[in-house]
């Protein structure tokens, strides 16, 4: 019973040697060409285990398998083996897949996965194929999955993950891993003392602090995201799921520390040196290290050096790094510096990560050519010839831009906004005409021009250059109402003469003419009148017979030259507008919208309101914008309003302050805002084909008096709302949706809205969506024997919402068998294409499914294995 005994503790000891070795690993990526990649798997195992894998096996999360073979295996110390492994594959199309790759097993006593040395050790990486990023590469993480922590002190880990596409990265904890790439139920972080965390930004975990001493594992998930396009939001393309092994042993060892180190920004061109400071508190010798994206750059890359043997418990390390065009991104590099000491029983490690952001030289020598109407920008080229063109912005006066060594492009704080963009880097050169409106006259236009890159990355932004347009036309100065009315309305027009033209060229006579439109935008100008003069001099004009109460209205001023064999116009000014008010109603109050358009610039608004008692208009409020809210009124009660503008150009020898005014305008304050939308949930019962609603009545948190309710609904998430029905009493908040006749789906949205005692409707601002109950399974064993008992393959019968299948049965040699669209399926045993029955065995299927969703018809594939029992034992493939 011994020799028993001891044979099994051998098998066992021997069984664990065979099994338990995995300790720590990744998958990372690279593109080939088209749709195929080759994929790295990085191991960490233990050197004494007697599993020593020579391959593989990779599950390309296309429905194919194959092998990848070890490259390299190198002992390091602490009896780790790293591990090496490469393979290529080439996927039908875009998709999403996952690369999952499990062995057996993980190694023994890991304090955070219970019975570790029974789970699977799986890694997973997402890949994610599309029209814009088909040839996309994963992050590599260029620090070791493995390290050492000490019991009570801070522990820090940094993969530094470096993008060779120069995409965004962020960085979470997830979960490790099991067999088919799932979750360990039962797994947990490791024990702290006060937190365990990464930052999202720079990869950095710490751990403060271990507890216990043992080992753990903790899942790192790295994820990268692209813009599309300038502008667009990042969407998220790739994901790796690190698992990393940490020891802690109990230890008299004090953590190195690294003194704080800033993050930098600096120009394309320049020089980084970065000093790197380090003491130990034990007195221990220290090794600096760094690693990150600089220092795997092709073109000059970074250099880090340190004294191979550190003075005392202190040392210094230089990183130098030449940068040049080539080196700039939108997202900085992240550099990582470690400070390993030396201690007789554990190296412990302290470690920063900065951030280091290079950006582009701004454009230089920006200057301005002003006309009449436009203004013409010229600049040199940029220093960086990877720039993909420039951005033009514009602002009225200038700002005093003077932006820090990390403020790239123009910052919307400034005031200036985008106008234009250039889209190759030696075009130079924009005619601003305002986008064929023109230029206006008296006021100080400011640009600045900045680099773009493909990567959404912008340079420096140029310095400002000023502006005004050559005064060498008229500058309209008033378009007020003079009389309000339907019929016998009149309004005043004036302009200021032209300061800058030249007279020896145009001596003269000369002519105005004076054009007229409704509306402020001038679409439909009509002629007015002409004016006569010999001298060119300020001038006004009145316009009679129109309707100043319904109607704005807009005038273009044109100056000619009219004399005698050489007539020809000089130009004209930029369109002018009156004031057209607008009154809206809604519970006792009035908002008045007062609308115009001019080329001067109004500084504020005066809201004059007729007091009944004089009959007089009184100043009731001023508003720096065009709108302005009338409060505290009584319902039903008529009030009469007209606005005063105040402005002027930014130029001397003309009118200032400009001031013009409205019509006048009447209204009375009514009930017009609806109530606020119930918050609203949905659940839905797959068993009896019914959604639940239930929401709140938004009476009892906003002060309206609701009468009941509208339900409304679509079956597709992008599809239009209708009304699916109506509830009429407030007190009843609650809805089912019955759908067991439906033939469809149970997927869609709804959307509740509430009514209040003026039949106010609330608007529909939010929705809730539930996706369609998915009951499609296939039974795993099948008896065509005839005895009218599961003669038929089919699907477990409970299932609805299947437009079609496309059902695929395979022999074990893979020879197609059987095929068929019909969600019924309906396989009797027979071989398609003649009439021999498949012999007992067990056969593989592959079924997509087509199901009516939220989203539209989608598809999902179904795989396994059906077992086959009919006493039909001959096989079909003799």
């Amino acid at each position: 019973m011994k020799n028993i005994f001891t044979i099994l503790i051998i098998l066992c000891s021997t069984f664990v040697l065979l099994a338990t070795h995995n300790r720590a690993g990744e998958i990372t990526y690279k593109h080939i060409s088209g749709y195929k990649y080759e994929i790295t798997i990085t191991t960490f195992t233990w050197s004494l285990s007697l599993a020593d894998r020579e391959n593989l096996d990779v599950s390309w999360g296309d429905g194919e398998t194959s092998i990848a073979q070890r490259r390299e295996k190198i002992l390091l110390p602490g009896e780790y083996y790293h591990n090496i492994y490469k393979a290529t594959h080439t996927y039908p199309g875009a998709g999403i897949y996952e690369i999952i790759v499990e062995d057996p097993n993980r190694n023994y006593g890991v304090g955070n996965i219970p019975n570790s040395v029974n789970v699977v050790f799986a890694i997973k990486t997402t890949l994610s194929i599309g029209s814009s990023f088909a040839n996309n590469n994963s992050p590599l993480l260029l620090n070791f999955p493995i390290d050492s922590a000490a019991v009570h002190q801070v522990f820090k880990h940094n993969p530094a993950a470096w993008d060779p596409d120069g995409d965004s990265l962020s960085f979470k904890l997830a979960t490790c891993l099991e067999s088919g790439g799932v979750e360990i139920p039962d797994y947990s972080l490791p024990p702290f003392d006060k937190a365990f965390y990464i930052d999202a930004d720079t990869g950095t975990l710490v751990w403060d602090a271990p507890t216990m001493k043992g080992i753990y594992n903790v899942a790192i998930e790295i994820e990268e995201w692209k813009k599309l396009d300038q502008g667009s939001q990042s969407i998220k393309i790739s994901s790796i799921i690190r698992d990393m092994q940490i020891e802690v042993v109990e230890s008299d060892n004090i953590p190195p520390h690294i003194q704080p180190v800033k993050d930098i920004c600096v120009e394309a061109g320049d020089t980084v040196n970065v000093f790197v400071n380090a003491s130990d508190a034990n007195g221990d010798k220290i090794t600096l290290e760094a690693t990150g994206g600089p220092f795997m750059m092709e073109d000059n890359p970074a250099t880090f050096y340190y004294p191979p043997i550190s003075i005392a418990d202190f040392t210094t390390g230089k990183m130098t790094w030449a940068t040049n065009c080539s080196h700039v991104r939108k997202h900085p590099y992240l550099v990582t510096f470690r400070a390993i000491d030396n201690h007789y029983d554990v190296n412990l490690v302290d470690l920063t990560t900065i951030q280091i952001t290079v950006i582009a030289p701004a454009p230089k020598n920006l200057t301005l050519e002003p006309s009449n109407k436009t203004i013409e920008l010229n600049w040199d080229i940029s220093e960086c010839p990877e720039a993909i063109g420039y951005d033009i912005y514009r602002k009225i006066n200038a700002f005093g831009f003077n932006p820090d060594s990390c403020e790239t492009g123009v910052p919307a704080y400034t005031g200036y906004q985008k106008i234009a963009r250039v889209d190759s880097v030696y075009n130079t050169s924009y005619i601003d005409n305002n986008g064929g409106d023109s230029l206006r006259q008296g006021i100080e236009y400011c640009y600045m021009v900045d680099a773009i890159f493909k990567d959404g990355a912008e340079s420096y932004a140029s310095e400002e250059a000023c502006t005004y347009l050559v005064r060498g036309i008229p500058m309209i100065t008033n378009v007020s109402v003079e009389t309000t009315d339907t019929l016998n309305g009149k309004m005043y027009v004036a302009w200021s003469k032209p300061r800058e033209l030249d007279t020896l060229g145009f001596p003269g006579p000369f002519m105005y003419k004076v054009f007229r439109s409704e509306g402020i935008w001038g679409k439909n100008l009509v002629f007015v009148d002409s004016l006569y003069v010999k001298e060119l001099n300020d001038t006004i004009f009145y316009d009679s017979l129109l309707n100043t109460s319904d109607f704005a209205y807009s005038y273009k001023i044109e100056l000619w030259h009219t004399a005698p064999g050489n007539r020809f116009r000089i130009g004209s000014p930029q369109i002018a507008s009156s004031i057209l008010l607008e009154i809206s109603a809604s519970d006792n109050q009035l908002e008045l919208l007062f609308d115009n358009n001019v080329p001067w610039i109004n500084d504020f608004y005066t809201i004059h309101r007729l007091n009944e008692s004089t009959q007089l208009y009184d100043s009731i409020g001023y508003s720096d914008s065009t709108g302005f809210i009338d409060y505290d009124l009584k319902n039903g009660t008529t009030y009469c309003y007209k606005i005063e503008s105040e402005g002027g150009y930014q130029v001397d020898q003309v009118i200032h302050p400009i001031i013009n005014h409205s019509q006048f305008a009447c209204a009375e304050p009514i009930d017009t805002i609806p109530p606020c939308q119930p918050d609203l949930m949905v659940d839905s019962n797959c068993d009896e084909f019914f959604n639940y609603l239930d929401w709140t009545n938004p009476g009892d948190t906003c002060p309206d008096e609701i009468f009941g309710y509208n339900i409304y609904y679509t079956p597709l998430y992008d599809g239009e709302m209708e009304l699916l029905d109506s509830i009429n009493d407030p007190f009843v908040t609650h809805y089912t949706h019955n759908l067991i006749d439906s033939t469809l789906t149970m997927a869609g949205c709804y959307a509740v809205s509430a009514i209040d005692s003026f039949n106010n409707e609330s608007p529909i601002l939010n929705r809730f969506c539930v996706d369609n109950c998915t009951y499609y399974e296939l039974p795993n064993v099948f008896t065509p024997n005839n005895d009218l008992m599961n003669d038929l393959y089919k699907p477990i019968p409970t299932y609805r919402y299947v437009e079609k299948v496309d059902m695929k049965i395979f022999n074990r040699w893979g020879t197609l068998i059987f095929q068929t669209e019909d969600p019924d399926i309906n396989w009797d045993g027979t071989i398609m294409d003649s009439n021999k029955k498949v012999s007992d065995g067990v056969y593989y299927y592959i079924c997509d499914v087509y199901i009516y969703r939220l989203f539209g018809l989608d598809h999902t594939t179904l795989v396994g294995f059906i077992h086959v029992f009919s006493g039909n034992e001959k096989s079909i493939n003799e």
